[in-house]
């Protein structure tokens, strides 16, 4: 009866006080699934092919099922070892990057608007936001304090983007070819909006390093 009476407790304790998530590593595999879709963006616009537009579109799916289950067991979390709300702000932040990114490649084919300079730059500068954001997200369980930095070159990384929408903006509208001039004035906008949500996420992780420091 002795042996069995700490396996009691220790349920009953866990039924009452359930074990707190590990949201470090959820969030952390959340940035992995991200970068790996704005890796294959920066292919896309390389090559124009259309292999990996498909590869885009389905890393939509996984990143889709991610964001369900890291909102899923916040909902369910009697605990949370940084603010709810960051945690909340971060999971959907880095979705919509994704979701830009499929958008983008998907009207890029219904449009019949090819890859340029200007997207491929763009594209590259999110990449490396969202590969600050990786580095920066994975420290908040052992070095928070550090992570602050990578928000940082991440923001930077979104206004290296917004430079170059703007430059985008400026080469498009020169000359008579109005429908193409509004085609890729659409692609522009999207990689824009996936670089703004992709600030947002370094924003929300430098409020985590301040509230946890």
């Amino acid at each position: 009866m002795q042996n069995d009476s700490p396996s009691i407790f220790r349920r009953l304790y866990d039924r009452v006080f359930p074990r707190m998530p590990d949201f470090f590593t959820l969030l952390s595999e959340q940035c992995l699934q991200v970068a790996h879709t704005t890796g294959l963006l920066v292919e896309f616009m390389e090559t124009a092919a259309p292999e990996i537009g498909q590869q885009i579109r389905q890393d939509e799916h996984e990143a889709d099922r991610i964001k369900v289950r890291n909102l899923h067991t916040l909902n369910e979390a009697f605990s949370t070892p940084m603010d709810r709300e960051d945690i909340y702000r971060a999971i959907v932040d880095l979705d919509d990057v994704v979701n830009y990114c499929k958008t983008t490649v998907s009207e890029m084919d219904v449009l019949g608007v090819p890859p340029d300079k200007h997207t491929l730059e763009m594209a590259m500068h999110l990449k490396m936001g969202m590969d600050a954001l990786v580095i920066g997200y994975g420290k908040l369980g052992r070095l928070p304090y550090s992570a602050a930095e990578d928000a940082d070159t991440a923001r930077k990384a979104e206004r290296k983007v917004e430079k170059a929408y703007r430059r985008a903006l400026a080469d498009l509208f020169q000359g008579e070819d109005y429908i193409n001039m509004f085609k890729r004035r659409e692609i522009y906008r999207h990689l824009s909006n996936a670089a703004d949500r992709m600030a947002n996420c370094a924003n929300t992780l430098h409020d985590i390093v301040v509230k946890i420091c």
